[in-house]
């Protein structure tokens, strides 16, 4: 029989240099050490983009030893999307140019042909098959998973298959399962074992044996086990010792010398775990549950070809955040496809960064953080703005409206040189994206705080709920903080800019950060109307609407000023028809994009004056200035009231799933001013605020 063996080796966009470091030091190296003394081992393997641009500029050695390899006949290059994004997600001219770009770069770069594609997270959908033959792909990999989804059965699953769109052919090979959690977490002979079984009841099967190159030394716990404990070294001895019945080969050795064993139409999918992380927290559960009560039935191996979890796509509909992302992504993409007219001299370099913000990490989460680590999301922006920053410059300022975050509503978007807001008057009137454009910087790339089906895992584990039956996520349960039970928050709306709360007098702090606050409205997450009216140097957009107040109607405008070329916002409350007696007002801000524990990231009070970290709480007394400073982006936020208001500072924390445990995440620091208002009946209040943005981006 026939084993290809695959490796996909991929660092994502935005990852901190040291971590691309630790992963060269602690796998990628180490596993090229070892292979290269087994030249009779043949294998496969697929780097990113963004991790071969890393090498490129950090240990081309490594690249010219791959080369070797390749020149040897030992190695075989794998392409795929340049960084790696999911290809389902993308205009189908974007995808086009992200598997052109990197087949073409491979090609050039090791010399060979390279026909093969890695496809992210392997989601697939039937029109891919057409783009990848169009891109000059000849084969794809994915999942047996997805074979058995299609009606096939297991044994059917030794070779490669012929699939089809827009008459376009493309030849598919199933990975194994059974070989995904076999290598290298049992015991090397377990593999074997499992191939030898194969073999007698299948002669000429072929198996491919793929998976993320990470788990052979990046992993937490994975470079003892596979090289200090000599697990990987034991199993290419085992390959090598059973060489007479088992054949390690390529990809391409076995597309000439076989036929594909048939023609089959796969379902829009991806690995099985990607299916369950799709759905909501509850029916995730419900799904591991049913799971683990049929894999006791005799009947299990049938019943399991019938039994899936969701839809990639729907993380669009989990997240809000990531539908945003989506979103301004296509928004970008539908910039730099207008530019492909005009050839500006800005275009190659606008593709690129469009492309970086393509790469798939940040768009989903399952087992590892993905859209929870914020320096991830962030970097999408900053390549998202950088290429908006090229292809676009505004005189003046500009109004324009349209459904720019895809929910069916009508959102507004406020812009002149330095800044672009986008706000939602459907939800609570909010801004939801305040791009700095000197910075490249998002400040409102926020994360809300919502339950996730690990989240009862620690509950089990801090004895508050009781175990299911299907036991935790993991083998083993890793707290990277203490006491993270209690630290399982929820928002009940987005945490997002410009959002307004009637609270009760003594509402505190403490409230807030236990969410115990009680809103007297629903201002928050109701629809406000709009109009707006100013010239080409000055912006007026006035939000108002109607609610009830201790049952009296009032009315309440916000009014956003936005002038040419200034780096500042402002914001005028206005409230009428209040009812008699003292509670408080408070205009809520969320600010993402800083670090929260460093000497250079602090917030402050009055001019020179340090309040403390930004993951630290504050409770501050009346003021009239009020801000946050990053000295390392080179930022300077200040906030101006007027009437001088109260402040309300807190860290916003999720409660989030590693590779190496559970976490304490920071995504973004709440700041909210608030008045305390003693009212006659009827009266008016009305407040100013004024957020100015100073310093100038450091270069780094």
């Amino acid at each position: 029989m026939y084993l290809i063996f695959a490796l996909h080796n991929h660092q994502p966009v935005g990852n901190f240099g040291f971590v691309f470091e630790q992963a060269y030091r602690d796998g990628y190296l180490p596993f090229l050490d070892l292979i290269e003394a087994y030249p009779e081992i043949p294998f496969s393997l697929h780097l990113s983009g963004s991790l071969y641009e890393w090498l490129v500029d950090h240990h081309p050695d490594y690249l010219q030893r791959l080369k070797g390899l390749v020149s040897r006949g030992q190695l075989e290059i794998l392409g795929g999307a340049y960084y790696e994004p999911i290809l389902a997600m993308l205009p189908r001219r974007d995808r086009l140019g992200q598997l052109r770009h990197y087949l073409d770069l491979l090609r050039q770069e090791f010399a060979t042909e390279v026909t093969g594609v890695w496809l992210a997270e392997r989601v697939w959908e039937q029109e891919l098959a057409s783009d990848l033959a169009q891109a000059g792909a000849t084969f794809t990999l994915l999942d047996d998973f997805h074979f058995r989804q299609a009606g096939l059965a297991e044994e059917q699953l030794c070779g490669y298959f012929l699939t089809e769109d827009q008459g376009q052919l493309l030849r598919v090979f199933p990975i194994s399962e059974p070989l995904r959690y076999l290598v290298p977490w049992k015991d090397p002979e377990e593999s074997i074992e499992y191939l030898r079984q194969l073999h007698h009841r299948q002669p000429d099967a072929v198996l491919v044996c793929a998976d993320d190159g990470e788990k052979f030394g990046v992993w937490p716990e994975t470079h003892q086990h596979c090289y200090t404990r000599g697990w990987l070294r034991r199993w290419f001895e085992l390959l090598r010792h059973n060489r007479d019945w088992l054949h390690l080969t390529s990809f391409a050795y076995v597309l000439k010398s076989q036929p594909a064993r048939g023609i089959v139409y796969l379902p829009d999918c991806s690995y099985r775990e990607m299916t369950e992380w799709a759905l909501p927290p509850t029916s995730q559960r419900s799904l591991l549950e049913l799971r683990r009560q049929l894999e006791q039935d005799a009947r299990w191996p049938l019943l399991r070809s019938f039994l899936r979890g969701g839809f990639w796509r729907n993380f669009l509909t989990r997240y809000p955040e990531v539908r945003e992302m989506y979103a301004r992504m296509r928004e970008v993409s539908d910039l730099v496809a207008r530019a492909e007219k005009r050839k500006p001299p800005q275009l190659p370099q606008a593709r690129l960064d469009l492309y970086r913000a393509q790469v798939n990490c940040p768009y989903w989460h399952g087992a590892f953080g993905g859209l929870y680590l914020p320096h991830l999301r962030q970097a999408v922006y900053y390549h998202l703005l950088r290429a908006d920053a090229q292809l676009r410059s505004l005189k003046g300022v500009q109004l324009t409206t349209g459904d720019f975050n895809l929910d069916g509503q009508e959102e507004l978007c406020l812009a002149n040189s330095q800044m672009r807001l986008y706000l939602a008057p459907a939800q609570g009137g909010m801004i939801y994206e305040w791009d700095l454009i000197p910075w490249r910087l998002n400040l409102l790339a926020t994360l809300s705080r919502r339950p996730e089906s690990y989240h009862y895992t620690i509950l089990e584990a801090a004895g508050i709920s009781q175990p299911t039956s299907w036991g935790a996520l993991h083998e083993q349960v890793k707290f990277k903080h203490p006491e993270l039970h209690r630290l399982l928050h929820y928002d009940r709306y987005l945490r997002k800019s410009l959002l307004e709360h009637f609270y009760p007098a003594e509402t505190s702090l403490e409230h807030l950060i236990r969410l115990e606050e009680q809103a007297l409205t629903d201002l928050a997450q109701s629809p406000w109307s709009w109009r707006s009216s100013g010239t080409r140097s000055r912006l007026e957009v006035t939000l108002e609407r109607e609610c009830t107040l201790f049952n009296r109607t009032i009315h309440l405008t916000k009014t956003l000023i936005l002038l040419h070329d200034r780096r500042e916002l402002e914001v005028v409350y206005k409230c009428e028809n209040l009812p008699a007696g003292t509670y408080l007002f408070a205009s809520e801000w969320n600010f993402a994009g800083l670090a929260p524990d460093a000497d250079d990231r602090y917030y402050w009070y009055e001019p020179g004056q340090r309040l403390g970290r930004l993951k630290e709480t504050l409770d501050v007394g009346p003021t009239s200035t009020f801000g946050l400073a990053d000295e390392w982006l080179g930022l300077r936020l200040s906030l101006t009231c007027d009437p001088p208001a109260a402040l309300w500072a807190l860290p916003i924390q999720t409660v989030s799933q590693s590779e190496s445990g559970f976490e304490l995440v920071y995504q973004s620091s709440a700041v909210i001013p608030h008045w305390n208002l003693t009212m006659s009946e009827g009266d008016t209040w009305s407040a100013k605020l004024k957020l100015q943005i100073s310093g100038e981006p450091a270069r780094r």
